[in-house]
């Protein structure tokens, strides 16, 4: 029987706080689930962001599946600017919102939402595989969620997306794929490209939208960013992947196509920011250079949400 990972590897232990410090300084998450939220949160937005600025991080990016989540982000703009770190809002394009609904994300991107995801916990591939029942379970219960999929029964785009996919191309915003399957993906970023969306995003590929290698490297070689969740590679409830699979997917993408968000905020796990500095151990570990290191949690996170000097995106091949 194989055995479980431990999100522990052996030259973790020899890496300083000191060293961790260092690569934390400007660390972009932008794949935080603090709080409030229908799910029970360890931080809330405005803990996350204090820990943030104490760990020298750039910026944090909220997520939340239920909600948009710009609004708080221009609160804690105006009354913690001192912090130092940037609050990032986006908006998830689920039941609650009326799944694929227009004028959502209009209001999001108007509000200067960075990340529009496709559905996630309402996703039809999300449900087929169970997720609710096991991992995103609410305070108390909810309705069943509707299934949604970006494709017909032809395996086609469905028109309710285009106008949307048109309104992230005006924003210059990005595009998440969110919990779609990988075989509703490629549809969905052939079309988002010629409709002008040049931020494209799969967020942990091997983990519910089902790519293997092949499908990452692919992904990667037409300018699509790959954010691995560190909750499922460092020490969690959630890990699930090995230090050998994660270097696996890194040379798949290559490290400038590579980045992490903590994908964290859950009760009984580490905080956003402490999944970050457990993540540097790893990759210290794992033998990548500091610059490597910098680019896979910090500047290529900036460099597809359009944060700092470099604000230009990988384009297609």
């Amino acid at each position: 029987m194989e055995q479980k990972p431990t999100g522990v590897h052996p030259g973790m232990a020899a890496v300083s706080e000191a060293k961790v410090d260092d690569l934390m300084r400007g660390a972009v998450d932008l794949h935080c689930h603090s709080g409030p939220s229908v799910m029970e949160r360890l931080v809330d937005h405005i803990e996350a962001v204090e820990e943030a600025a104490t760990n020298g991080m750039r910026a944090v990016l909220f997520k939340d599946h239920y909600y948009p989540t710009a609004p708080i982000v221009d609160l804690i703009k105006e009354r913690y600017a001192h912090l130092d770190v940037e609050p990032l809002g986006s908006v998830v394009l689920n039941n609650a919102l009326g799944g694929f609904n227009v004028y959502a994300v209009e209001h999001a991107l108007k509000m200067g939402s960075k990340i529009v995801w496709m559905p996630t916990v309402s996703a039809a591939n999300h449900i087929r595989e169970g997720h609710n029942k096991k991992l995103l379970v609410a305070k108390s219960a909810m309705r069943r969620p509707t299934a949604l999929s970006v494709v017909d029964e032809h395996g086609d785009l469905i028109d309710a997306v285009k106008p949307i996919l048109d309104m992230v191309a005006e924003y210059d915003a990005v595009m998440s794929c969110g919990h779609l399957h990988i075989s509703e993906v490629w549809p969905l970023f052939e079309e988002a490209r010629k409709r002008g969306v040049k931020r494209l995003l799969v967020n942990h590929p091997s983990y519910t939208v089902g790519a293997v290698n092949k499908d990452i490297k692919a992904l990667a070689e037409a300018g699509v960013f790959i954010e691995h969740s560190i909750c499922m590679f460092v020490e969690t409830r959630f890990t699930c992947f090995s230090p050998e699979q994660l270097k696996g997917y890194i040379d798949a993408a290559g490290i400038d196509q590579t980045f992490f968000g903590s994908d964290l905020g859950q009760p009984n796990c580490p905080s956003p920011a402490q999944g970050f500095r457990l993540m540097v151990k790893l990759l210290v570990a794992l033998g990548y250079s500091d610059e490597d290191i910098r680019k896979m949690i910090s500047l290529n996170a900036m460099r597809l949400a359009g944060l700092g000097a470099n604000t230009t995106p990988a384009t297609a091949h």
